[in-house]
């Protein structure tokens, strides 16, 4: 698209920008009745993130390449991303993994059956989930949660994916869905150790949340009150009422005796 490649040239690596391109140099007077589908005269406006430039490394645009070709790139820009995170280059890394998905974009995916489609998810479901690991080591647990989603789309059993997503919502304190994470992927990784651990330490928190919230209510409702004992005023009171009950107990006894002895 002329519009779009005249936008773009403008802007710098990590850059983010809306194109308003006119349809003279969009889709022209027809429009395209295909993929996308745009209808005739329209304007369009784009939302676009420059991650990075490729054309000089690849030698040809991305347009221009064959199935195997575009794979063949975004699996080179993988490689790259994965010596970077090794070297705990993470945003350098999370770019390399961008552009190899950039290649494998849903328009691609789109036109793809058989081998083909899975050689594509052979390299693009791992750059997602290389950016979920990238992402949980930087604390964007939502982004990497994410990004494991993408992958558990395409392939719901994914270990990995779960396994990644789980530790991103137990960061997050979603433990009851983490845990059903965990549990699904020792369902299909059931010699993993780094699952059983994750979901050991999820026992542990619910065991210190429970212990907490026990002592919690404990102070708050705590034993039953204590009588209070009572004091010297209230003691000399209660003498006096016994006393004053004894004396009219002993009037009413010396004036029935005294009826008697008169009859």
């Amino acid at each position: 698209m002329a519009g779009l490649a005249v936008g773009v040239s403008s802007m710098k690596a990590g850059e983010r920008a809306l194109l308003h391109v006119g349809w003279e140099l969009g889709y022209g007077k027809e429009g395209s009745f295909s993929f996308p589908n745009v209808p005739p005269m329209a304007d369009i406006i784009y939302e676009v993130e420059l991650i990075g430039f490729d054309e000089v490394k690849e030698g040809k645009s991305r347009g221009d390449m064959t199935a195997e070709e575009r794979i063949g790139s975004a699996d080179r820009r993988k490689m790259d991303g994965n010596s970077l995170f090794k070297d705990e280059k993470l945003e350098e890394a999370m770019q390399q993994y961008e552009m190899a998905i950039a290649y494998l974009g849903d328009d691609f995916m789109f036109q793809l059956f058989g081998k083909y489609r899975d050689m594509a998810l052979a390299v693009k479901n791992p750059c997602h989930l290389n950016m979920a690991a990238c992402l949980i080591k930087l604390k964007r647990h939502e982004e990497a949660i994410a990004q494991c989603t993408i992958v558990l789309a395409e392939d719901e059993n994914n270990a990995k994916a779960l396994f990644r997503r789980g530790k991103a919502r137990a960061e997050l304190g979603q433990t009851d869905a983490a845990r059903e994470d965990f549990l699904k992927a020792r369902k299909h990784a059931p010699e993993d150790k780094a699952i059983a651990r994750e979901l050991r330490l999820l026992d542990e928190h619910d065991k210190a949340v429970y212990k907490k919230q026990k002592e919690l209510y404990k102070g708050i409702f705590g034993p039953p009150p204590q009588p209070k004992p009572a004091s010297v005023l209230t003691r000399i009171w209660e003498w006096l009422i016994l006393i004053y009950q004894w004396l009219l107990s002993l009037i009413y006894r010396l004036s029935k005796r005294e009826r008697h002895k008169a009859d």
